[in-house]
């Protein structure tokens, strides 16, 4: 950093010294300016963005942080937006909600306060509760917005601010950057901090309940589970907001032997039982799996801390308990929705699914095989609600998701729904064992039917203002100089979503892609196999998807035909240097 962009660091962190901000946090600053530079840097070199999943970051002092400040900001300045955009409106509304974080009580009473000082109606929820319950009081209050504090699944370090729109969607272009523009135009001493409280309603259990039931209307197999009620189900919330809710809709399925994690039951932000509080990891199921393995348990769930991301467990051919990945789960439930709705005669030719491009083209295989249509978007659940909102009565959205272990049926709720998901899931399971499977079985299947498709996730993490340069690098070299070859195949076909174009590059020939603006590149060589590069939105951390797929012949040909992919795969990651 030039000694320029260092004076400009320091400016911003003086400014915290002065005006508004409270005694301790001036003396956090104190401390900084005279202390560790490159903490300084990382604290003030920037204001926190709205990326893919919202405001988000690091607890702490400064610019760069959450805190009552940044998240100060953030509130004025969308309460400014809201009154620009609905100024005919007697009363703006808006629903506010929070997850099990250190400061995440903290921060969603400040939001609330700030909104109601701007003459705006809150509908505060009196506890923590799931962020698709958030999305889902958007509706059913008439909210023009909405805002959850929450970090999803980062580690107990971070918190967040997600800003939805008045669909229960979480806002996308052109609001996301207007947003942004406010709060940047708005300095901490026009945050209006103290209005009228009466503004202010408390909600909670009777929106739980109209909640809960419009999951239970989804069943589809309600004969299914009466006969397979005692299927062994362990469930944990990972000390979040899913503790109350999954298990009560659970119960209003029909299940009767659900078997919990106390210690994981308790809602804490140190997440004292895990390293990370995130389903993706094998590490923060492992006490959900030991406790199958005690006692026998059919079937592992386990959410995230704002219960919007599932992770599960099966038992495999050889009664193994062996953890799924996203996209195996989200192929489950798409086919057995496709299934059932078909079976039911609910298929008539108006429905679609939705998947992410990075999410595993195997749910668009499914759809194809019912002839059902389907949706590509870009990475982020808020582009799956706007396909929902812009479709809303013409045609009938089915399910859909995305790798990172988020899932959603139905149109009441328009962000990922892991409580929704686990009374799925659980169902898709009752079901596939009074045709005397396992979701393993099926999976074989599915397979068989459609083809073995592998996925892979690399992630390189580079942290800070240093980091955040590097992979603004890492992104310009592969834009610049894209693979020639990947897994022993020419790259056929390079899709670039920041400049929305896709070159054929054996022929030369360019098209449009029909998607916004995005930092990400797609590399497909002649096999079909697939490479998406894009900078993480909520961490630091720069993303390789690899995707590759073969036919199987049956069930016995999984082994062999899993280890060729995997040397695929290998190799694919060889070739770009990872």
């Amino acid at each position: 950093m030039s000694n320029n962009e260092l004076d400009l660091v320091k400016k911003r962190a003086e400014e915290w010294l002065q005006g508004s901000y409270d005694e301790a946090t001036r003396q956090e600053v104190k401390k900084m300016l005279a202390g560790d530079e490159k903490e300084l840097i990382d604290a003030f070199y920037r204001d926190l963005e709205f990326g893919t999943g919202g405001l988000r970051g690091i607890m702490g002092v400064g610019t760069n942080r959450m805190n009552i400040y940044t998240v100060g900001k953030a509130t004025q300045g969308l309460a400014t937006y809201l009154k620009k955009n609905f100024p005919d409106l007697p009363v703006i509304k808006v629903a506010v909600a929070h997850d099990s974080r250190n400061n995440s009580r903290l921060f969603a009473e400040t939001t609330a306060r700030i909104f109601a000082a701007n003459g705006i109606k809150v509908f505060l929820f009196e506890s923590l509760r799931p962020t698709p319950e958030l999305s889902f009081s958007i509706r059913h209050f008439g909210c023009q917005s909405g805002v959850v504090i929450t970090a999803s699944h980062n580690p107990k370090e971070y918190n967040g601010y997600k800003a939805y729109w008045d669909d229960g969607g979480q806002v996308v272009p052109p609001h996301d950057k207007n947003i942004i523009k406010e709060v940047e135009k708005t300095s901490i001493s026009e945050v209006k901090w103290e209005g009228n409280s009466q503004l202010i309603e408390l909600v909670g259990k009777e929106v739980d309940e109209i909640y809960t039931d419009k999951i239970k209307a989804l069943s589809l197999s309600p004969e299914a589970v009466a006969a397979n009620n005692q299927i062994k189900i362990v469930y944990t919330p990972i000390h979040g907001t899913g503790v109350t809710l999954v298990p009560m809709v659970l119960k209003k399925y029909g299940f009767t032997n659900i078997i919990s994690i106390p210690e994981q039951n308790i809602a804490d932000g140190n997440f004292p039982t895990v390293k990370s509080p995130n389903p993706e990891e094998s590490a923060a199921m492992s006490m959900a799996i030991e406790k199958a393995k005690e006692t026998g348990a059919e079937l592992v769930m386990a959410t995230d801390p704002d219960a919007d991301r599932v992770g599960i467990a099966v038992k495999n051919d050889k009664g193994e308990v062996v953890l799924l990945n996203g996209n195996q789960t989200g192929s489950i439930l798409i086919y057995y929705l496709l299934t059932r709705w078909n079976e039911l005669g609910k298929l008539k030719g108006k429905e679609y699914v939705v998947k992410t491009i990075v999410t595993t083209d195997l749910i668009a295989r499914i759809a194809k095989g019912f002839n059902v249509e389907y949706f590509d978007v870009l990475t982020g659940f808020k582009y799956i609600a706007e396909i929902i909102k812009q479709n809303e009565g013409k045609k009938i959205f089915v399910g859909g998701g995305e790798e990172s272990y988020g899932y959603l049926a139905g149109e009441f709720v328009r962000d990922k729904d892991a409580v929704m998901a686990c009374a799925l899931i659980a169902e898709a399971f009752a079901w596939a064992q009074s045709k005397g499977k396992t979701l393993y079985d099926i999976l074989m299947e599915i397979y068989v039917k459609y083809g073995l498709f592998k996925e892979y996730l690399v992630n390189v993490t580079k942290k800070g203002k240093e980091g955040q340069e590097e992979i603004a690098r890492m992104m310009e070299s592969f834009r610049q100089n894209p693979p020639a070859n990947l897994g022993g195949s020419k790259v056929a076909i390079v899709m670039d979503y920041q400049s929305q174009q896709t070159t054929n590059k054996i022929t030369g020939e360019t098209s449009v892609i029909n998607q916004p603006k995005s930092n990400v590149l797609q590399f497909v060589n002649e096999a079909g196999d697939k490479v998406t590069v894009r900078p993480s939105g909520t961490e630091p951390k720069i993303k390789f998807y690899f995707s590759v797929s073969a036919s199987m012949k049956d069930k016995s040909a999984f082994t062999e035909t899993n280890a060729e992919l995997e040397k695929k795969i290998a190799q694919i990651t060889k070739d770009l240097g990872l």
